[in-house]
């Protein structure tokens, strides 16, 4: 079901922790057609890492299980943010 380039451990791990299971993908030495080293996917692997993971799944394994699986992840991540926020009051606020 998965790609070679792409482990289990990492489709896994990167719902939760995109930004570490890249960096251990790396450091692992799993960098073969993954990683291309260039100033524009470190960029996008800082800001915006689930694009980035998306972007390898697609180009690994097109519109799989994963890529949904991710795609949702992302939504729900990114829908969170905009999120209203309960803020306290402070004693010296009321």
């Amino acid at each position: 079901m998965h790609n070679p380039e792409l482990p289990f451990w990492f489709l896994v791990l990167s719902l939760f922790l995109p930004r570490i299971s890249m960096l251990v993908l790396y450091l692992q030495g799993h960098s073969g057609n993954v990683f291309v080293i260039s100033f524009i996917p470190v960029i996008v692997a800082l800001l915006i890492p689930r694009i980035l993971i998306l972007f390898w799944i697609y180009t690994a394994q097109g519109l799989s299980i994963w890529f949904l699986i991710h795609a949702v992840g992302l939504l729900i991540a990114w829908g969170s943010i905009g999120g209203n926020q309960i803020r306290r009051r402070r004693a010296s606020d009321l």
